[in-house]
């Protein structure tokens, strides 16, 4: 048997091995019970080692808009500029859209889709996100050419493009090849764009395969002005193209239904689809749970105060 000196105790990790074992945990659990166990833990889960890579997509669904904003603050700050991947659903405005730019120096994903950001606010930040390589703004109405232009100019890494759209949100758009446009003549470095139901024409997909020489996956479902032939497209040997027939229902979600795509690099390279977070509670939190005053200690053990857990739709773990 192996004398005690052999073993290192959980409490003594460093915070860096700390956090990639918490990051396979639920965000509920990362900021209410593991700061509780042990001070080490406590500072491996304040620190940036658990919030490089953010996904509270799916929790924010359910969040009411003031809840996420202190959300995103209080994680985001923890990230010490360190934070890579950001995945939130529904911004509520253009200040949380520029909070996010100005800790984005070391970012490379960044998921926003239905978020309330606007095309000013997109033209005076999108400088500070030049290191972002794949983008989704998918359902984001009140965006347009002017945003992804501007985000064309500034992020010159940009590889992956998400701009999918609910047919009843373009209802009342004659076109939007100029958002066509935009792609074309600012993203030459694209290698998968994702345009669903978006009302571009046949022309403007023709720039988009014009300019982006490196295409290997296109995303037309639901365009139904654009009319590929076949023989031009087979000119492009490294490209699949799906749509625009739409052979299944409306709400196919994105890259998991190209599953038969066989590109030389593949798509899966690029962190399309969000990982499952395994949340989903209610966020019945009082308006002075996250005042910036607060310790993060009293910020993470106001999680258990909030909430019926007799009528939760989730198992909280019991406060320890």
């Amino acid at each position: 048997m192996e004398e005690d000196g052999d073993f290192r105790r959980w409490d003594e990790l460093i915070p860096d091995a700390l956090g990639l074992i918490f990051k396979n945990l639920s965000l509920q659990e990362v900021l209410t019970v593991i700061p509780r166990v042990c001070k080490s833990w406590q500072r491996a889960v304040t620190g940036p080692y658990c919030w490089q890579d953010i996904d509270i997509e799916q929790w924010s669904q359910q969040c009411r808009p003031e809840i996420l904003d202190r959300m995103l603050q209080m994680l985001i700050t923890r990230s010490s500029g360190s934070l890579r991947k950001l995945c939130v659903t529904g911004l509520p405005n253009d200040q949380s859209f520029s909070f996010i730019a100005d800790n984005a120096k070391s970012l490379q994903t960044l998921r926003l889709p239905r978020s309330e950001i606007s095309d000013s606010v997109v033209e005076q930040v999108a400088g500070r996100l030049s290191s972002v390589t794949f983008l989704d703004v998918s359902y984001c109405r009140n965006i347009g050419a002017a945003a992804l232009e501007a985000i064309g100019k500034h992020c010159k890494l940009l590889m992956g493009l998400r701009r999918t759209m609910h047919p009843l949100e373009v209802i009342d758009k004659l076109s939007q090849d100029d958002e066509a446009l935009a792609i074309a003549t600012t993203m030459p470095k694209l290698k998968q764009l994702e345009v669903a139901y978006l009302l571009v024409s046949t022309e403007g997909v023709l720039k988009i395969l014009e300019n982006c020489p490196e295409l290997e996956l296109l995303d037309v479902r639901g365009c139904w002005n654009v009319k590929l032939d076949e023989n031009f497209v087979k000119k492009f040997s490294q490209l699949k193209v799906v749509g625009p027939l739409v052979v299944d229902c409306f709400g196919m979600k994105g890259w998991d239904d190209c599953s038969n795509y066989s590109g030389s690099s593949g798509y899966l390279a690029w962190d399309f689809v969000a990982g499952d977070v395994g949340i989903d509670y209610d966020d019945e939190i009082s308006d002075g749970d996250w005042e910036d005053d607060q310790s993060m200690e009293d910020v993470e053990m106001r999680f258990y105060d909030g909430f019926d857990l007799d009528n939760a739709a989730f198992d909280w773990p019991l406060s320890p």
